[in-house]
């Protein structure tokens, strides 16, 4: 959905009168979520819904969140992930009583698309040979070994912690990667083992091999669509088009042409439509001079809003802890707790409150931009002498114009490098809001990662570091317009 629209439903709170007549369709951002969550678009659009996409959001429980709060209304998921991950449930528990939990939540699951797609730990065939490993028990006489595993299998209920302990391996040199870069380390020799997805076209690619998991640790990962009770029934049914439509080699050979191909998901989802399903649309194109102005307004609207807003409230608040110590310490103090707080966790602490899109990140930002903002204006007027507060109030001054015409000039210079701190710093953290909906360059980023694709890393990166100097030189410009020569000076 366009950024705009985001920020007017964070900010004004349209958010049901916006979105009631679509239908909103989120995906993970590895690639096989994103082709599925295409191919479903595809079939409820023949169906005559008008859809919107969420594409390449974070992990499981952004998603997950997303789909309890309405934000969106589907996404492709894995049964092993609902079970373990999502609701915490035995590996065993009986798909009857599956519905009837996820009904409590009000949310269905479709039939299985006709594939599974498991965890497994991989290696390169010719290292694995050469050590004489074929299965996941055979790691315990091995404890040298580098580990390389994607953030999310790390903590996972399904992931690392439980499968260590099943397997009681210890040792070992543990890293957590991207899951895509994770392939190249492979490849390079710089890591012995990573996580797979059995579905990911990059095993045969790179000629590896998944250990075979022969205590039965993993459960079973069938793909499948959650997808919301109050929904438009035309939705479920349109979701049954697609029972066991999709089998493993197929998946695997979808994922490959974006992979290894280069192809684009929409274009890839549309061609298995109109093969497979006779229903025939439109690929989703955007080109690279497009996505990068497109991430560029999306960018700088998400850092110009939350500075705006930090500004608003910093400001007054730095005047005040410059008037008042005590409380001027508690502010500082509350200012730095906040600034502590790792980027990505206060953005994933925000989603249950305010859900996917832009209002999470422009709060982060918000949040971020206080300190360097409050600061610097605390210093300012801080640093004002005792003489030129009796020199001003002695000339009969009134407090007001003392106030505008006297202090604020001299507090201006610092005021100002706050400011341009907390703007460089947004530039920076504003990336990541790409994880929960919010656009910018990190989008363009991410799928670069995903894709191995330099030039489009690039195309994301570069712009971001060009505004944050765009943004210096600007303040700069600004100081020297404002602050006269003296103060600069000084």
């Amino acid at each position: 959905m366009n950024i705009h629209r985001q920020i007017l439903v964070g900010i004004a709170l349209l958010a049901p009168a916006v979105l009631a007549a679509q239908t909103v369709v989120g995906s993970k951002k590895f690639t096989e979520s994103i082709i599925l969550s295409e191919i479903a678009g595809g079939v409820l659009e023949s169906s005559g819904l008008t859809v919107a996409y969420q594409r390449e959001l974070g992990g499981t429980r952004i998603l997950w969140e997303a789909l309890l709060r309405k934000d969106i209304d589907l996404y492709p998921e894995y049964t092993g992930t609902l079970l373990a991950e999502i609701l915490r449930l035995p590996a065993d528990t009986e798909a009857a009583e599956l519905t009837r939990l996820l009904a409590e939540r009000g949310i269905a699951m479709s039939a299985p698309i006709g594939f599974e797609n498991t965890y497994a730990l991989g290696m390169r065939r010719q290292r694995a040979t050469s050590l004489g490993l074929r299965r996941l028990s055979d790691l315990h006489a091995h404890p040298d070994l580098v580990f390389g595993l994607s953030h999310e299998f790390l903590e996972r209920q399904d992931g690392w912690p439980g499968l260590r302990r099943r397997y009681e391996l210890e040792g070992g040199d543990l890293r957590g990667i991207d899951h895509e870069i994770g392939y190249r380390g492979l490849a390079s020799g710089a890591i012995d083992v990573i996580d797979l997805y059995t579905t990911d076209a990059e095993i045969a690619y790179y000629d590896l091999i998944a250990l075979e998991d022969d205590r039965g640790y993993f459960p079973s990962y069938q793909a499948v669509f959650l997808f919301r009770r109050d929904s438009d029934l035309q939705l479920g049914r349109a979701l049954d088009g697609l029972a066991g439509k999709i089998d493993e080699r197929r998946m695997i050979a979808l994922n490959a042409r974006v992979q290894l191909g280069g192809e684009s998901p929409s274009k890839v989802a549309t061609d298995f439509l109109r093969e497979a399903m006779q229903i025939d649309r439109p690929a989703y194109e955007e080109s690279l001079s497009a996505a990068i102005l497109a991430r560029s307004g999306e960018h700088l609207l998400l850092v110009s809003v939350s500075l705006l807003l930090a500004v608003l409230f910093g400001a007054p608040l730095g005047f005040v802890a410059a008037r008042r110590a005590r409380l001027g310490a508690t502010i500082l103090a509350v200012a730095g707790v906040i600034q502590t707080i790792p980027s990505l966790a206060l953005l994933v602490a925000l989603l249950p409150l305010m859900g996917i899109g832009a209002a999470p990140a422009l709060t982060a930002l918000f949040l971020y931009s206080l300190l360097p903002i409050v600061r610097g204006t605390a210093l300012g007027f801080g640093g004002i002498s005792a003489g030129t507060h009796e020199a001003a109030e002695s000339l009969g001054l009134p407090a007001w114009f003392r106030f505008w015409h006297v202090y604020c000039p001299m507090a201006l210079p610092s005021i100002l490098s706050g400011i341009k701190t907390a703007a460089v710093i947004n530039v920076g953290v504003a990336t990541l809001g790409a994880l929960i909906g919010a656009g910018g360059y990190g989008q363009t980023i991410l799928k670069g990662i995903r894709l191995d694709d330099t030039q489009l890393i690039l195309a994301g990166a570069l712009p971001a570091a060009a505004l944050a100097l765009l943004i210096q030189v600007a303040f700069d410009l600004i100081e020297r317009l404002v602050v006269s020569r003296g103060l600069r000076q000084q």
